[in-house]
């Protein structure tokens, strides 16, 4: 790995930032230089070539809590992505950070997710548990570092430090010592950008909100249900007071909206007084601070815990959806053993990728290229190379094309 470049230029976007915020002309830079862009800050080209790149793309095929081809309006990882940016954005506008910065984070927060949303996560994880495992977050820094291969000069898509760092919300010390400067700040116990902060918190808005939607959509719960928990029905007590009579599909709407402006309102006022606490000048000021700058309020918190764990047993442990990712988890766990098995059953771009690897850390690398293949899969990818692999009756040689 190239060293990282430092970014010195004239042309930015200050777009009346604090001196708090990250500034793309301070920026740590690429880890292989290049020219400045024309018209555009550096964030914005990070944000433009996550929008262009193949992980991006396969987002839109890829489960967020249901298995993609159940129904055509259950949320993916991409619209999850873009509701993400879109409450992320507004956040960064209101606290004067930089939106582009915040919006390629937000956008490439999910690029390293496996196929069948968490479930297959955690079986990829369990497959990998010899070979170092497997974790999301390090996966999108992998995708955006190494996999994408685009451009001539370099491999990964080259996103400056602060969007890269952004990706990780969590890490092991045993993973960070491997990653370098991004893994640095696990190391010193200090804190990533008030920009990739709230991007965390946005990620946590969106999924707990729409994932009631979906939910309440697939019958798993319902709206007497919601109502044991604060968040909800105080909204809902809002709603029928203000429009009674309203039908289901508007009022579950109109509720959920109004219970993301409630958490997006509060944790702006409640970060925003944490900044004024703090006394926040530089940058440097925000990484040096023991806990997060951004957060909501103890109220909210405790709120927005009761909602986090009431969708966990009804919705997360529902015996239909653990029917579902158990059905996954099978898949992730079949493909993984028979590449490892057989690494020639592979299609020839992900074979040499494996034998790549494997030069350079042995077993460790063929497994890490399988790895990199069931990830990048999209749930009905990984169901498609499931039946051409176990599926006797696919024997004719155009059923086993890739």
């Amino acid at each position: 790995m190239s060293k990282q470049k430092k970014i010195n230029t004239s042309s930015s976007y200050t777009g009346g930032l604090v001196a708090y915020a990250c500034h793309d002309t301070q920026s740590a830079g690429r880890r292989f230089d290049e020219s400045h862009p024309t018209y555009r800050n550096e964030y914005q080209r990070d944000r433009d070539r996550i929008i262009h790149s193949a992980a991006f793309r396969r987002l839109e095929y890829k489960t967020q809590v249901f298995v993609n081809h159940e129904g055509d309006l259950f949320r993916t990882r991409l619209t999850h992505s873009l509701e993400v940016a879109q409450i992320a954005r507004s956040i960064a506008r209101e606290l004067n950070l930089h939106e582009d910065l915040t919006e390629a984070i937000a956008l490439a927060h999910d690029l390293g997710h496996t196929p069948f949303g968490h479930a297959g996560q955690t079986a990829l994880n369990n497959c990998m548990k010899d070979f170092g495992g497997f974790e999301h977050n390090i996966q999108s820094l992998r995708v955006v570092d190494k996999l994408e291969q685009k451009y001539a000069e370099f491999d990964g898509l080259n996103l400056t430090f602060e969007a890269r760092e952004g990706l990780l919300k969590h890490c092991s010390i045993s993973n960070a010592k491997k990653l370098g400067d991004v893994g640095q700040r696990f190391l010193n116990k200090t804190q990533s950008s008030l920009e990739a902060q709230l991007t965390d918190f946005s990620d946590e808005t969106a999924y707990n909100n729409h994932d009631i939607d979906d939910g309440i959509r697939y019958g798993l719960i319902s709206i007497d249900d919601l109502l044991k928990i604060k968040l909800f029905r105080t909204q809902y007590d809002i709603v029928n007071k203000k429009y009674p009579g309203l039908d289901d599909k508007k009022l579950i709407h109109e509720i959920i909206r109004r219970m993301i402006n409630v958490m997006v309102v509060d944790l702006i006022d409640t970060s925003r007084d944490n900044i004024a606490k703090a006394s926040l000048k530089t940058i440097d000021d925000v990484r040096n601070q023991k806990q997060y700058i951004m957060a909501f309020s103890d109220d909210m918190h405790e709120q927005k815990l009761e909602l986090k764990q009431f969708l966990r047993r009804n919705l997360y442990q529902h015996y239909r959806v653990h029917r579902m990712t158990k059905k996954a988890a099978d898949v992730i766990d079949a493909l993984f053993n028979a590449f490892m098995e057989d690494k020639n059953i592979l299609p020839t771009e992900a074979i040499e990728h494996c034998n790549t690897l494997k030069e350079k850390h042995g077993d460790n690398g063929t497994a890490r290229g399988i790895s990199d293949y069931i990830a990048g899969m999209t749930d009905r990818y990984a169901i498609v190379e499931y039946e051409r692999i176990f599926n006797p009756r696919q024997l004719s040689f155009s059923s086993l094309l890739s």
